[in-house]
């Protein structure tokens, strides 16, 4: 095979470049790869529930001294020394060792009840968000296209993307399991929400990763994309086609927020350790009504006393780096990475001649697209969308586009010094008032309807459009020698990372679309989910995507409010999960968690565990061994 540039990769085992395969079932288009990468997650969470695991040592609880999660005494972890007790430092090194003693950050007993493989995924989806960190990191090496053309930086870029969704997958299992266990009890609402957010960071992270490709995929996600964001007000300075933009918040802001909030989600786990098994604490707490919730959450927050097992988190932490490392360096190898190169607006006009010029005409006599459509770009009504709210007008134009000036007479300006048949044209169109430039352009957008071609030079049934003629064949052939491109990058300062005008003219014609169409990658084939090829793209987007198959909302001029709004709403529930009565009993209504906990329900000596945990054998702020990530 070769990269976009002719540069030879290595032969790959299994070719995934081919345009994938489409299932169709209802209102629904699928592609078989995401359907495939959905299919192994759900099998990889039901063994997690169903194959046995390893019994580790178990020791039952003894009577240690008040410590740290090791049985430590307390008073060895702090000094006394009355001269420095009042400063800040040593109040802050007190409170911390406290909250968090070396114990709890390099644990070696966990509870008994931790003898699941769905504790697994949350040191699972570290170790792969550590390899999509390190390979990203030799991917910067070589600069943000030379995976294009190089095999080496091509097979960087396959490391990353196979790491990346290793890491997704992985959270997004750990995040069911976490569900199931109802783990947001015993006051660990904040880990349930740090961890949803870290989901959400993430997803944000992989998105400005695709839209910076520089690719095909990353054209369509960033020209499709770019109507949810306009359409909520956040396309004015989050602009998705500004290619070098999406970069620096892929590799630079959002890391930095994604590690802090992972850490700060590592740490709450660690505190308040894992929830204990569901119905122990309940069947521990006395009274009725009101009373008795009280004494469940309170059995539910208290420290474990209950039996442990011996835990070597680093062997563990290791072990999962080594076989996450092995699955990425294996898929990587053998699937590669998909690159199907850009389309240019060159490409465009030597494939597509007659579209072209349609396309040119329209943004002469401004009914395009983009020449209608609105904030952030002009003042157009054309895309803006309405729900009780216009956040889409609320800041202005911030991306000025005159689409007949940008897209045609700018770039002819350049050329009419060295064509003199150019140049009287444009002298002729500029000098005319504007009803008579666009009856001049209206003329020809109806007769190049018809357009035939000889010699690559097209012709145009006669028709009242005075200059225009000359002036959309100077048009096809600054298009086609590349110049258009060249001269739509250079009207921004300093590198051309920008592509805005250029994605906006392409897609105003029906090229771009028929390409993506024909790589299923449209809206109603679960685009924004899909990825070039039959490789996987995003389907942890489903939540999103989903609204653009309802009937009614597909449909609606309104679709992309819809869809965020639904989307955001779906967000918020999952976040709130822990204090919505209904949702948060779901894990109790529907036993899974019987399944992950069976070795516990099955060995549990006596009474329950957390009966000996109740918050009046200990004061509330001690805290005991925590469990896995």
């Amino acid at each position: 095979m070769t990269g976009s540039v002719g540069q030879p990769f290595p032969a790959l085992a299994i070719n995934m470049n081919q345009p994938s395969t489409l299932l169709h079932w209802s209102i629904f288009d699928v592609t078989v790869a995401n359907l495939v990468l959905i299919a192994v997650m759900v099998v990889i969470f039901g063994a997690a529930l169903l194959l046995p695991f390893p019994r580790g040592h178990r020791e039952e609880p003894a009577a240690a001294a008040d410590g740290d999660a090791g049985g430590h005494p307390a008073a060895a972890l702090e000094p006394a020394d009355d001269d420095t007790a009042g400063m800040w430092t040593s109040r802050v090194r007190r409170g911390a060792l406290k909250a968090l003693p070396p114990g709890k950050l390099l644990p070696d007993r966990q509870p008994a009840y931790v003898a699941s493989w769905i504790y697994v995924f949350g040191v699972g989806s570290l170790a792969a968000f550590g390899v999509a960190i390190v390979s990203g990191f030799a991917l910067a090496l070589g600069g943000p296209d030379w995976w294009h053309y190089n095999s080496v930086g091509h097979f960087f870029n396959s490391l990353h993307l196979w790491s990346v969704e290793l890491f997704m997958a992985l959270i997004v299992i750990h995040l069911w399991g976490k569900f199931w266990m109802a783990a947001w009890r015993g006051r660990r609402a904040m880990t349930w929400i740090t961890g949803v957010v870290a989901f959400v960071f993430s997803i944000v992270e992989c998105f400005t990763g695709y839209v910076s490709q520089s690719n095909f995929d990353s054209q369509w996600i960033s020209a499709s994309g770019k109507d949810a964001f306009n359409t909520v007000g956040v396309g004015a300075f989050f602009n998705v086609m500004n290619f070098g933009q999406m970069l620096m918040w892929h590799i630079v802001l959002l890391p930095i927020v994604l590690v802090a909030i992972v850490g700060g989600h590592v740490l709450l786990v660690r505190v308040r350790g894992v929830a204990h098994p569901i119905d122990t604490d309940a069947a521990a707490a006395k009274g009725r009504g009101r009373l008795r919730r009280r004494a469940v959450a309170a059995a539910a927050a208290a420290p474990w006393r209950g039996p442990a097992r011996r835990y070597d988190i680093l062997k563990e932490g290791t072990i999962a780096g080594v076989v996450v490392l092995a699955l990425t360096f294996g898929l990587a190898g053998l699937l590669s990475s998909p690159d199907v190169p850009p389309v240019t607006v060159a490409t465009w006009a030597r494939v597509a001649p007659a579209d072209f010029l349609a396309t040119a005409a329209t943004e002469l006599n401004g009914t395009s697209l983009s020449a209608t459509y609105g904030p952030p770009y002009n003042n157009g009504t054309g895309s803006v969308q309405h729900l009780l709210i216009t956040p889409q007008t609320w800041f202005g134009v911030t991306q000025p586009l005159n689409a007949a000036q940008d897209f045609v007479i700018r770039p002819l300006t350049t050329l009419a010094p060295d064509d003199r048949a150019l140049a009287a044209a444009l002298g002729i169109y500029r000098a005319a008032p504007p009803a008579q430039q666009l009856k001049w352009a209206n003329a020809y957008a109806n007769a190049v309807t018809k357009v035939k071609f000889a010699g690559g030079t097209p012709v145009v049934p006669p028709a009242a459009d005075g200059p225009v003629p000359v002036m959309m064949a100077s048009e096809l052939t600054m298009a086609r020698t590349g110049a258009l491109d060249t001269d739509l990058l250079a009207q921004r300062q300093f590198y051309g990372t920008n592509y805005t005008k250029p994605l906006l003219f392409i897609g105003d014609g029906a090229y771009f679309a028929s390409k993506a169409q024909a790589l299923n990658l449209t809206g109603s084939q679960w685009g924004v989910m899909n990825e070039t090829g039959s490789y996987p793209g995003q389907p942890w987007l489903w939540l999103y995507t989903v609204w653009y198959q309802v009937p009614g909302f597909s449909t609606s001029a309104n679709v992309d409010m819809i869809a965020v709004y639904l989307t955001g709403l779906g967000t918020i529930l999952l976040l709130l999960i822990p204090f919505i009565p209904g949702l948060r009993d779901i894990p109790r209504l529907i036993p899974i968690h019987r399944l992950i906990w069976r070795s516990w329900y099955r060995s549990a000596p006596g009474p329950p565990a957390s009966e000996q945990a109740r918050p009046t054998d200990k004061s509330p702020t001690d805290k005991s061994p925590a469990g896995m990530a």
